[in-house]
């Protein structure tokens, strides 16, 4: 299921990582942030777009990287109800969901790219 790495464990590590920082960071207390008014909107889809995008580079078939941004896809709504539901310091925004559903449709979108074997383009690299 995943692309050919030396160091498969590594990028998969990374990955989960990067699925954990999210949940963490999307239920802990917000980081106060100067910016324009729903300019966090830009930060959801970034973080979503870079988990898709992972996924594409990590998972060599079309089926698994469908799942993994189905997967993302309802994470993003998942933590928008937990944060309605379990926080008094968040509030679940269905525009937060929609900026998450964006970010992975464009991460998934690298799959049609050259990109999708970047990484596995940098592990050969750094190997030789």
């Amino acid at each position: 299921m995943l692309r050919d790495f030396t160091r498969p464990w590594l990028w998969l590590g990374i990955w989960v990582f990067g699925w954990a920082l999210c949940i963490a960071l999307s239920l802990l207390p917000p980081i106060p942030l100067a910016g324009p008014e729903d300019s966090d909107k830009l930060g959801h889809l970034l973080a979503y777009f870079t988990l898709s995008a992972w996924a594409v580079m990590l998972f060599r078939t079309r089926r698994a990287q469908l799942w993994t941004a189905l997967s993302l896809v309802l994470l993003g709504v998942a933590i928008e109800f937990a944060q309605a539901t379990l926080t008094t310091t968040r509030q679940g925004d269905l525009r937060d969901a929609l900026a998450n559903t964006l970010g992975v449709l464009a991460g998934f979108a690298l799959s049609f790219t050259p990109l999708a074997t970047l990484l596995q383009r940098l592990d050969r690299r750094l190997s030789s």
